[in-house]
């Protein structure tokens, strides 16, 4: 498998609902005590203004993670 939490970022989110693109992991989430991965963050909409607004960010429980590929995650939110 070799997956490693900097990979994320290269993979596009995309939710299996409405088949939108969420955009490219920008971070994850993790539990200090376990070690295991609990969401990842992805950038919200109005992506230029980001820098004027407060954080908007999208942040999907790794329970809503439904399927991870070499190029996407399919999230279900």
């Amino acid at each position: 498998m070799g997956q490693k939490g900097l990979d994320f970022k290269h993979k596009e989110v995309i939710n299996i609902n409405d088949a939108k693109r969420l955009g490219y992991v920008q971070d994850v989430t993790a539990d200090l005590e376990t070690g295991m991965i609990t969401s990842i963050i992805v950038p919200g909409s109005n992506k230029i203004l980001n820098m004027f607004a407060s954080n908007n960010d999208i942040v999907i429980p790794w329970k809503n993670i439904k399927c991870i590929g070499e190029d996407i995650i399919l999230v279900e939110i």
